[in-house]
């Protein structure tokens, strides 16, 4: 009986220190205490931004525990039970705005603070953290915007930092280093701080900046009239020749020669037009008497028509006098006759690939004005009035955009008017020729063509022998360089007569000409004519050979003097055609 009450008495000792570590247990589960994780900060990957802000929130809550705490009397020494303010020796081991007289208040050796709940233990003091360099630079770099941005315009070139995978400046200030030495320190306006592209700095005002100069300074500026613009040139001026009227009896004289040019062009869209005149008239002032004009006006439309078809037309009206130096002169006048002459054509061309096709008809009617004799006498020239009606056909291949070859066929009838001429022979004639050249079209540089063939024209009464021979055809423009202009133009023509038991002949006329801009203000120009005339039926010709130089000098865009220099001489096997014919030209040039 003695034994059994012992160890009764363990088992309730037992039980009861079961019972206490439980509810110690529930008890220690109950009370609300930061998890370890949480109070280490051991969570993992955390924003920059959160981290700022936290440190931010901490440095609140220390100041406001600061000032809470009652500072010590000045004049109180301390002792040697009073602790003292640590201050770290680092910078940033503290945020900006805590003192560092106050950075020991809330030391982790202060006693804990009295609660009313005697129960509840003390919360863990927060320790102020020590913010990241990164981010206390980045911190650093707002505060100091409108510094870096004026560093930035002077920050020299980059260096590679062999110890980083970024680049550091090699020698910048200390505001500019903090804000380059982190790449995720960039803030919103790092923008503004590049530098400025330099395409798209601002430039000077169109006032204020310097005008281009012309290239040709004293070039006719024109007049608009509708949707022309005209320029015109007026020259007068005098001229003092050795042969007056170019003829084998001429004389010499003083002449007053007065010269008027113009030339309009339309500025339409897509089609256009051209309209090219020219009048001369010379008297005499003193010596052989001489009293002419000539002139000559015509028009070129050039209209673009559905099916890659173009259409060009030309329409022209000329009047002069017969040359005297003409085979068909007529000896013993006061004045020579005056021919008129009126001439169109109607060209349509069509490309098809490289092939290139243009089909062109053309009129030449000449009508003659009666001959005034020295006896008073008046001498009809009718039966020279003559009509040319042609049809030629071009084919070329394009070789290339400069260059493309051709070959064409010319077919026409040459009708007088009268069938028969006071002699008694029907002048009417058949036309037929072929011809092959080539085209040329290098821009500004060399453009025009030049052929070659063959033209006949067989009249109607068998006694005349057929007007036929080689033909050699030419308009070439040549500029070696600018300000240099050359030009080559050949002719050939057929000239009929109404002489008796003669048929004509074949003039060939050839005409190399240069123009030079030697400065702004003053320009030269020189030719060499050559002139072949072969007789039909004969063995007669004329070889007339000319030379010419002049220059112009610009006093302003539209005042300039002007003077030339010219000689002509007509060799023949003929008698009564020799000639040689000097003059020089002084005068004043207005153009608009």
């Amino acid at each position: 009986m003695s034994r059994a009450y012992p160890e009764k008495k363990k088992g309730r000792t037992g039980k009861a220190f079961c019972a206490l570590l439980l509810a110690t247990s529930v008890l220690a589960l109950l009370r609300p205490t930061a998890l370890h994780a949480q109070e280490t900060e051991l969570r993992g990957e955390v924003s920059e931004s959160a981290i700022l802000s936290d440190q931010q929130r901490r440095a609140r809550q220390l100041s406001k525990a600061n000032t809470q705490v009652k500072p010590a009397p000045a004049d109180t020494a301390p002792t040697e039970n009073t602790p003292t303010a640590y201050v770290p020796a680092s910078d940033g081991a503290l945020p900006d705005d805590t003192d560092p007289s106050q950075a020991g208040a809330n030391s982790i050796f202060d006693p804990p603070q009295a609660t009313d709940d005697s129960f509840a233990d003390q919360p863990p003091t927060v320790q102020p953290r020590r913010p990241s360099t990164a981010k206390q630079r980045a911190v650093d770099a707002d505060k100091t915007k409108d510094k870096t941005k004026a560093a930035d315009k002077k920050k020299p070139g980059l260096a590679t930092d062999p110890t980083t995978t970024g680049t550091t400046p090699t020698d910048t200030t200390d505001d500019t280093e903090q804000d380059t030495a982190n790449r995720r320190a960039l803030t919103v306006d790092s923008v503004d701080r590049q530098k400025l592209d330099p395409g798209a700095e601002r430039t000077d005002a169109i006032e204020g900046q310097k005008k281009k100069p012309e290239d040709d300074p004293y070039a006719a500026t024109g007049i608009k009239v509708g949707s022309f613009l005209l320029r015109p040139t007026l020259e007068q001026g005098v001229t003092v020749t050795s042969n007056a009227d170019s003829s084998s009896g001429g004389k010499s004289a003083v002449l007053s020669e007065t010269a008027l040019r113009f030339s309009a062009a339309s500025d339409w869209r897509e089609n256009s037009a051209v309209i090219d005149g020219y009048g001369n008239f010379r008297n005499t002032i003193s010596g052989q008497k001489i009293n002419e004009g000539r002139g000559r006006i015509e028009g070129t439309l050039n209209v673009d028509l559905d099916n890659e078809l173009r259409a060009i037309a030309k329409l022209g009206y000329e009047i002069a006098p017969e040359s005297a130096s003409s085979p068909d002169a007529i000896a013993g006048v006061t004045s020579q006759p005056i021919r008129q002459t009126i001439d169109g054509s109607l060209a349509v061309k069509k490309d098809v690939g490289k092939l290139r096709f243009a089909l062109t008809g053309a009129v030449d009617h000449d009508i003659y004005g009666d001959a005034k004799l020295t006896d008073g006498t008046v001498l009809s020239q009718k039966d020279r009035d003559s009509t040319l009606y042609t049809a030629t056909l071009r084919t070329g291949y394009e070789i290339s955009p400069a260059i493309t070859p051709f070959a064409e066929v010319e077919v026409g009838r040459r009708a007088y008017d009268l069938r028969v001429d006071s002699s008694g022979f029907e002048r009417s004639s058949t036309r037929l020729g072929a011809r092959a050249g080539v085209e040329v079209d290098m821009g500004e540089k060399l453009a025009g063509e030049f052929s070659a063939g063959w033209l006949r024209e067989a009249i109607d009464d068998n006694r005349l022998e057929a007007n036929s021979g080689a033909s050699v055809n030419a308009d070439l423009k040549w500029s070696p360089e600018r300000g240099t202009i050359i030009g080559l133009t050949a002719q050939t023509m057929i000239e009929g007569t109404t002489t008796a038991n003669e048929s004509g002949d074949l003039l060939y006329s050839g005409r190399l000409t240069g123009e030079r801009q030697i400065r702004a203000d003053l320009t030269g120009n020189a030719a060499l004519g050559v002139d072949w005339r072969d007789y039909t039926g004969s063995d007669g010709h004329d070889l007339t050979l000319s030379a010419e130089a002049g220059l112009t000098w610009w006093l302003n865009r539209y005042v300039g003097l002007t003077s030339r220099a010219r000689t002509e001489k007509l060799t023949s096997n003929l008698p009564g055609r020799n000639y040689t014919a000097n003059s020089v030209y002084l005068g004043l040039k207005l153009q608009r």
